[in-house]
């Protein structure tokens, strides 16, 4: 598939391409399975997430905002609640985003192979052994972890800016929504990088030589992984959305390598 130029087009086609991640799994029944299992432990992770987010913000925040009668007090606690609110649900979210990847990982990276083979016209993918399986599991969840911890630092300094006077809240929200973004394009175009032995080098040169490109898809999982229910099918949806973009730009890269940026050699 060829895309425009145009920043706005591929912004577009970035950020739907979760969305059409839906059609794409309808017709082929064969990735059904490989989603069953990440989308029960989106379903048991999230469900957790907001058990302890609500368990946080009711036996902690909730014991720290000051009381008092007078007008600037009430007006004090209802700004305090709903900064509360917020920070309580952006924890809940990363945290799911964040483990719900790690756990579910594996699985995804066979979702994403089968994917591929079906983009490239393969009707068989190779017979699954369990032994072959833990090989890469153990490959897969030494990655994820990299990225996980990564990041977890990278959130853990951007909430330091709360800490400022003024301006300090509004950073925080503003930086730590860019860095989960960033995180997501990362995490998903991941497996396709991580099974073909490229290095992160190699994947950074392929995401920003596609900045409107990869700046829609993570936006638009962000905004999928935001909306309730869809939490629990997104993970799966933003693998097979990654995949197809994947599969796209190297076929793109391949007839027209001066238009689109780096060739992709693995290490």
């Amino acid at each position: 598939m060829r895309l425009s130029d145009n920043p706005l087009q591929r912004f577009s086609h970035g950020f739907f391409s979760p969305f059409r991640a839906f059609g794409f799994i309808r017709q082929h029944a064969r990735l059904y399975p490989y989603i069953i299992i990440p989308f029960l432990i989106n379903l048991v992770v999230f469900s957790l997430a907001a058990y302890l987010g609500l368990w946080f913000f009711q036996e902690v925040v909730v014991q720290h905002i000051p009381q008092g009668d007078a007008w600037y007090w009430i007006f004090l606690r209802y700004l305090l609640w709903l900064v509360a609110i917020l920070l309580t649900t952006i924890l809940t979210f990363f945290s799911f985003a964040a483990l719900g990847s790690l756990i579910a990982s594996p699985f995804n990276d066979i979702l994403s192979e089968r994917t591929e083979e079906i983009l490239a016209g393969q009707t068989r993918g190779e017979p699954f052994v369990f032994r072959v399986f833990l090989k890469d599991m153990r490959r897969i969840l030494a990655d994820e972890s990299k990225k996980i911890l990564l990041f977890i630092l990278g959130m853990a300094l951007i909430f330091l800016l709360n800490l400022l006077p003024g301006l300090g809240s509004l950073l925080y929200a503003v930086l730590s929504v860019c860095w989960t973004i960033f995180f997501l394009v990362v995490e998903y175009t991941g497996y396709v990088f991580g099974r073909k032995h490229m290095d992160f080098r190699t994947q950074r040169r392929f995401i920003f030589s596609r900045k409107s490109l990869f700046l829609g898809f993570g936006s638009g999982q962000l905004l999928l992984m935001a909306v309730p229910f869809l939490q629990f099918c997104s993970i799966p949806l933003g693998v097979v959305a990654a995949t197809r973009l994947w599969h796209e730009n190297t076929e793109t890269a391949a007839a027209n390598p001066a238009e689109t940026g780096p060739a992709l050699q693995p290490f």
